[in-house]
């Protein structure tokens, strides 16, 4: 529940936490190192895990998969560089992180050497008295943050698939004008406390969840030196002998924990994976068709001279108003006008095509923010307006969206009306308002001047008039030639993720007494 101030405010309060839990083990570990046995420090030699494995075999190689716990938690770090910079993960990291555990493990080393009975309670037992109680509040305390990056980590990967269009809307809240990273998905944190719920239910031991845990972090890890070999192939261009370097010592090193903790997969192992696969075919799904509707759209798209032909229709009528039509398209108008204004022989005397970008940045000023477009011919007073937003803005929040769409509109056409006066008079070696080379230059910078001062008075009367907000809603189905897979796929599969997930009029924040929906059916 604390996700929701963000990483920057829950790391201020636990960090204190977390440095005195650091400063603890490590305190105990040097203890328990001196106190029982220092003659531990052999362990390094690696000669004795070739004798480990010559006397138990088999027992060995299983018993690799408990080692993994040992390192787990590590790979939350990758998934958590967009809350944080590499440089304070590097830091905290090698100068803090990893020195206390190695203290911690070496110290209860020691202390198994003169206590082997307490080996499945090695931690607890190797606290002194004294600080038995207040270590274990802190241990608790400890573990309730550690699962904060995890979290953290899972919004970092779901707004990054959404940049992607790999998985589908949901809302997401940015908890931070300095890092685009660190954000907060509601629907994504309660679904993760109902999952934690059910798996304590169902496993009921933490040998189950160890099992699903370990091969989780396995897989991210030799997943992640894949990936890695492709970048060293691809991007970096290394040297083959370091390719294969890497692959025969530190892949060969991951997939032998990963053979280790396959072996426990139907004590609990499978989960991850089961997870695994419902997320990808989730992803894959919504990826698939949402490439195949952009493309659509794309395909066919209205061309402009046919929006004049639809304008100059005897049969259609011109209402006094300003319709905002929203889209994905950037360039070009999307399919849904043709099939509204079929149905409906009817356009408001002004229409914007608008279509919303989220840029990179946190903010983005308001006279930056529209780009404008004329659709020709003039008359039609059709315009094309791309709006841009950073992350932590909010739409028709703190601004009146309408309005500034309105003056920012009326700028774009006094603009567009100076540009091209200024472009003829260099073009004839005219300065403006220059008449000593004739009349003709002024003439036709009074009629454009007139013609501005018309069009914004269009622009007026139709924004006092009544300003409709025209949204589609595309029912996507597979094209009769589909095959029954694809079928599946569009019909029932992406269709019920879309009707159970956020609509346009919630993503867009539009009034519902100002919303017309445009339905189109697109067979794909």
């Amino acid at each position: 529940m604390v996700q929701r101030f963000g990483t920057d405010k829950v790391g201020y309060t636990f960090a204190p936490i977390i440095c005195v839990w650091f400063l603890l083990i490590a305190g105990i570990g040097v203890y328990n190192f001196i106190k029982f046995d220092p003659t531990v420090v052999k362990a390094i030699n690696p000669q004795y895990i070739v004798d480990y494995f010559t006397r138990n075999k088999k027992d060995a190689w299983v018993s690799l998969g408990g080692i993994v716990l040992a390192i787990t938690g590590t790979e939350a770090l990758f998934a958590d560089v967009g809350h944080f910079n590499a440089r304070s993960i590097q830091i905290s990291m090698c100068c803090i992180t990893y020195p206390a555990l190695i203290l911690a493990y070496i110290g209860q080393a020691s202390f198994l050497r003169k206590h082997r009975d307490d080996v499945l309670d090695t931690f607890f037992k190797s606290i002194p008295k004294p600080i038995y109680w207040p270590m274990f509040v802190i241990a608790i305390a400890a573990a309730i943050i550690a699962s904060q990056a995890m979290i953290s980590g899972t919004f970092s990967t779901i707004q990054q698939s959404l940049s992607l269009g790999c998985f589908p809307r949901v809302k997401i809240i940015h908890t931070s004008a300095k890092y685009e990273g660190q954000v907060f998905i509601p629907e994504i944190n309660y679904l993760l406390m109902i999952t934690c719920a059910a798996v304590t239910l169902g496993f009921r031991t933490t040998a189950k969840i160890g099992n699903a845990y370990g091969i989780a972090v396995v897989f991210v890890m030799t997943l992640t030196s894949s990936f890695l070999i492709l970048i060293m192939i691809m991007i970096w261009k290394t040297h083959i002998l370091l390719i294969i370097s890497y692959i025969l010592i530190i892949c060969s090193v991951e997939l032998m924990y990963l053979s280790s903790v396959l072996y426990k997969f139907n004590q609990g192992g499978y989960l991850p994976l089961a997870f695994a696969m419902v997320l990808t075919s989730i992803m894959y799904i919504w990826n698939d068709v949402y490439r195949r509707k952009y493309h659509y759209e794309l395909n066919h798209k209205v061309p402009p001279q046919m929006v004049k032909e639809i304008a100059v229709q005897t049969n259609l009528c011109r209402l006094p108003g300003l319709a905002i039509f929203y889209s994905e398209l950037v360039h070009g108008i999307p399919p849904v006008f043709e099939h509204y204004v079929a149905n409906i022989p009817a356009l408001h005397s002004v229409l914007v095509f608008v279509s919303i970008k989220a840029l990179p940045i946190g903010k983005v000023p308001v006279e930056e923010r529209f780009l404008f477009r004329r659709v020709h011919p003039r008359e039609l007073n059709v315009f094309q307006c791309v709006v841009r937003y950073g992350y932590t803005e909010v739409r028709n929040k703190q601004e009146p969206f309408e309005m500034i769409l309105v003056e920012r509109l009326k700028g774009f056409i006094k603009e567009n009306f100076h540009f091209k006066a200024n472009l003829r008079a260099n073009r004839e070696g005219t300065e403006l308002g220059d008449a000593e080379n004739g009349n003709g230059n002024v003439d036709e910078i009074i009629e454009g001047e007139e013609m501005e001062e018309r069009e914004i008075e269009v622009l007026d009367k139709a924004w006092r008039a009544r300003v409709v907000h025209l949204v589609g809603e595309h029912e996507v189905v597979a094209c009769k030639e589909a095959g029954i897979g694809k079928r599946i796929m569009i019909d029932y599969a992406y269709n019920f993720l879309n009707r159970n997930l956020r609509q346009t009029d919630k993503v867009f924040d539009i009034s519902h007494k100002r919303m017309l929906k445009v339905g189109m059916t697109y067979e794909l």
